[in-house]
């Protein structure tokens, strides 16, 4: 397989950053993941980034939840973050992208796993509890879908605008979000993507969202919604991002329906789509709702 991989010395010394890289080899690949805490912590936090992000969004969460006592594993997509990047598009479909998450929580033994998600990190993860059910206790979900075929018009246009972007440039995109953060975040978003040859991933992705019944995905999606309707028995906790224009209170709304038992949702007022970069008070509110601060 082409696969590229971003230079090591390209992550040295990222703000907020400090944590060791943990490498495993999955199908020819080598795929990045974070491991903070205790690894017999009683509660695994998995937080899942989506595109075009990658781990380094959870800088403001993994501490906040490792002082609370629990492990924290937030790997990096293939394609994303510190994990080799497939340079032919069409590689990067919906199942691949799902089997290296659950072939991640096989491999790691996974337990009482509190699944954090946002954006496609709620795409993909959001599909795997159902696999495995009394593997998961708890989730925390920040603005994301379950992508059972219908598209909202925000993201309609995010994908007309992203297809429109071959070298999307990351960090402005975070900063138009979130405008306190520093150029040395931006540029923190920006390393793992030397060129655009790197970006195939963040190409793929906005395309690979099941915009269809019948799409790759679609179906799975809808498997899952049945489950967090009728099956789930964990505990939830929601936070909406309310300025967030794909993935906003709107579709929060009715994915907060299809989850059994969710509360109201913390809404964070100035918070837009990466709400991770609100994470901290998210984080506490959260470990607070679960008993576990």
């Amino acid at each position: 397989m082409d696969a590229l991989r971003t230079p090591d010395e390209r992550f040295a010394s990222l703000p907020g950053h400090a944590f060791t890289p943990h490498y495993r080899v999955w199908q020819g690949l080598r795929v990045h993941h974070l491991d903070e805490g205790p690894a017999d912590a009683p509660v695994t936090a998995l937080c899942l980034h989506g595109n075009p992000a990658w781990s380094y969004l959870y800088r403001h969460m993994v501490p906040v939840f490792t002082q609370a006592g629990l492990r924290v594993v937030a790997p990096d997509l293939v394609g994303f973050g510190r994990s080799d990047k497939p340079a032919d598009e069409a590689w990067h479909g919906f199942d691949v992208h799902r089997q290296m998450l659950l072939d991640l929580v096989e491999r790691l033994d996974l337990r009482n796993v509190m699944l954090v998600c946002q954006d496609w990190g709620g795409i993909l993860g959001l599909t795997l509890p159902m696999a495995a059910p009394e593997r998961w206790t708890r989730l925390l979900v920040m603005n994301t879908t379950l992508a059972t075929g219908e598209l909202s018009e925000g993201f309609r246009q995010w994908r007309s605008y992203a297809n429109s972007q071959p070298d999307l440039a990351v960090g402005r995109l975070l900063r138009r979000g979130r405008p306190e953060l520093s150029e040395a975040e931006a540029a923190a978003y920006d390393a793992p993507f030397p060129d655009a040859r790197y970006k195939a991933a963040l190409r793929a992705f906005p395309n690979r969202v099941p915009d269809g019944p019948q799409a790759p995905g679609a179906a799975l999606a809808r498997e899952a919604r049945s489950f967090w309707r009728e099956r789930w028995q964990g505990q939830s906790f929601m936070a909406v991002g309310a300025r967030d224009p794909v993935l906003g209170p709107e579709v929060m709304a009715a994915l907060r329906a299809d989850i059994r038992g969710c509360p109201p949702p913390l809404v964070l007022p100035e918070a837009g789509h990466f709400v991770q970069e609100w994470g901290a008070p998210v984080a506490r509110a959260a470990l607070a709702h679960f008993g576990l601060a």
